[in-house]
């Protein structure tokens, strides 16, 4: 923990989430290819018509809900200091629940339902990796420990 808290005192809370974003995006990026590699097609059907899920696709499905929720918390969490624990909560349930919404029901094929799934479990401990690290902005740096006399 004292690591994730010496990085945000580096990066600031912009920093945190910016830094938080991008691991995600990059991560997500990661088991997009592996699927693609293993044989998933990332094409269903929306509309009638076959769709297909780019990777900038998926870049905007990753970056822009968790920038969104992790700058909410940050900036309401100025007034209201309860707003990062329920976020702690909130962030990857949410993250967890859009697989049933989303992913099952679509007629993905299965290696490409398993990728995408995935994608949205590595949302749930990124985004509290991340809202850790904001609230430990918010909490005073613990002493240096130092050796018994």
């Amino acid at each position: 923990m004292n690591t994730i808290a010496s990085l945000a005192r580096r990066l600031g809370r912009p920093g945190v989430v910016a830094a938080t974003v991008l691991f995600a995006v990059v991560v997500n990026l990661i088991i997009y290819a592996v699927g693609r590699g293993a044989g998933a097609t990332y094409v269903f059907t929306a509309g009638g018509q076959s769709t297909h899920v780019e990777p900038l696709t998926l870049v905007g499905f990753t970056a822009v809900p968790l920038a969104v929720g992790l700058t909410a918390a940050v900036l309401l969490s100025r007034w209201w200091h309860w707003v990062i624990p329920v976020a702690l909560v909130v962030a990857p349930v949410l993250a967890l629940l859009s697989i049933p919404a989303m992913t099952l029901p679509s007629d993905l094929d299965t290696t490409g339902k398993i990728a995408l799934a995935l994608c949205h479990v590595t949302l749930a401990p990124i985004s509290v990796a991340g809202l850790l690290a904001i609230r430990s902005l918010t909490q005073p740096a613990a002493p240096p420990l130092t050796a018994a006399p």
